[in-house]
């Protein structure tokens, strides 16, 4: 527990969905400590509870509900904030009498007011209709990743309206956060001893187009090389914006991770078109060529929606051949869900469920012996590995490589002995399609 020794609410967070809730989350736990809250993670000694929702698609709204009807049901006083506040924000109001306060994407910095105003009695309803919020470096933030690890929000929102993303309605358009900024919160990450910072946002490589007039993510990168932290890894690197500077600036800073995170969604250009992304499949092919020849240690990510509506069983072959063509390390594979409010959920040419899942399935069975081969290239080879957990029973420790990112990717099972939170060097002794393992061969005297 989180505990100030005032006499106020305690307060329960549950945070859901992804690594951007994850950061509102931080900064909402902050502000309720700052204001003299205690925190709770359990949620039955809470006299509030917070749930963080998500809203992304429509597994993750299912387990939004399950979640409020679990604390509906055990009598607890729920403030609904995020995405399925954002979007549903009447429906929950009218299903949920338990709720005493809905708080939209834009709004979350006022979590304390919204508190003190449920405390008084009044039903809170805090939603703009377009966010235009963005935490900056100035707003306290109780970090809930694993100790050597911190996610770094560089900007908020999308630009693109692409046909099955429901993310720029419930976020608004993209706004940067200054250089300056996001350089003096990642010095403060690293005060605090965190070894890895992940920078985040809905379109990384489109950084500082709204604030500088273009890009300017190789600059970012060159000024946080300057801060002493081991990793700093980059998701959602779009192709268009993966420029030779770009490119440069990942090779010639030392501590940005060689770790390429490209959503492309799918290979097929009529397919793309139809989802209305802003590039072409000969874009994905030049630029990924580009990268194995200009960054040879890269780790390259995706991820690809099957089944979007009017996928013919040729395109569908069109993707899987890419995917036999390009051999990435990690491919995460999802069925189109056709979400409320974007263009594709009323498209001709749905989908069958079975068909999406069958496709899956086969592209998934596709990629498997790809990641063990690209996995099993490490073994015997030194790597520095961050250690994040160590099993209560057996003592082994598990950590993550540069290849890993937390949470989509796998882990490396060690044997040895290290404190949470320390990069050291592992020798690589087997692997399989999805984990490494190895053993300790000295211990980083830092």
């Amino acid at each position: 527990m989180v505990s100030t020794g005032i006499a106020k609410p305690t307060i329960a967070i549950t945070h859901l969905g992804c690594e951007k809730n994850r950061i509102d989350t931080e900064h909402m736990l902050g502000l309720l400590v700052s204001a003299g809250y205690d925190v709770d993670a359990n949620e039955e000694l809470a006299d509030y509870a917070i749930v963080n929702t998500c809203s992304f698609i429509q597994a993750a709204r299912e387990e939004s509900v399950r979640t409020l009807v679990e604390l509906a049901e055990a009598g607890k006083k729920i403030v609904i904030t995020g995405c399925m506040a954002q979007h549903f924000r009447e429906e929950l109001l009218a299903e949920l009498p338990e709720a005493v306060a809905v708080v939209g994407t834009g709004d979350y910095q006022k979590i304390v007011d919204v508190i003190q105003r449920a405390e008084s009695g009044e039903r809170v309803v805090e939603v703009s209709e377009e966010p235009t919020y963005l935490a900056d470096d100035t707003v306290p933030r109780y970090r809930t990743t694993a100790e050597g690890t911190a996610y770094l929000r560089i900007a908020e929102g999308c630009d693109y309206r692409c046909a099955f993303c429901i993310i720029p309605h419930l976020r608004g358009n993209q706004r940067s956060r200054t250089i300056e900024s996001i350089v003096t919160e990642a010095q403060q990450l690293a005060a605090e001893g965190v070894q890895e910072i992940i920078l985040i946002s809905q379109i990384t490589t489109n950084y500082g187009l709204d604030l500088y007039g273009k890009p300017k993510l190789a600059e970012l990168l060159r000024a946080l090389g300057d801060v002493d932290v081991h990793w700093i890894r980059m998701h959602y690197a779009y192709p268009t914006g993966l420029t030779p500077e770009v490119i440069a600036a990942i090779r010639e800073t030392p501590n940005i991770l060689p770790y390429i995170d490209l959503p492309l969604q799918h290979a097929n250009a009529a397919v793309l078109r139809s989802m209305n992304r802003p590039w072409q499949a000969n874009v994905n092919d030049r630029v990924i060529e580009q990268i194995r020849e200009q960054l040879p240690e890269a780790v390259l990510r995706t991820t690809f929606i099957v089944g979007f509506p009017g996928e013919t069983d040729e395109q569908f072959e069109d993707l899987m051949a890419f995917v036999e063509r390009h051999q990435f390390d990690h491919v995460g594979v999802f069925t189109f869900s056709a979400e409320e409010g974007t263009a594709a959920a009323t498209l001709a040419d749905q989908i069958d469920p079975e068909v999406m899942e069958a496709r899956r399935n086969a592209l998934m069975e596709l990629q498997q012996p790809i990641s063990l081969e690209r996995n099993r290239a490490q073994i015997g080879r030194v790597v520095d590995v961050l250690i994040e957990q160590e099993h209560p029973g057996t003592g082994q420790l598990i950590g993550r490589s540069g290849r890993f990112s937390p949470e989509v990717d796998g882990v490396v099972y060690v044997q040895g002995h290290a404190s949470l939170g320390a990069i050291v060097p592992v020798r690589i002794t087997d692997a399989d399609p999805y984990d490494l393992f190895g053993e300790i061969v000295s211990v980083n005297p830092d």
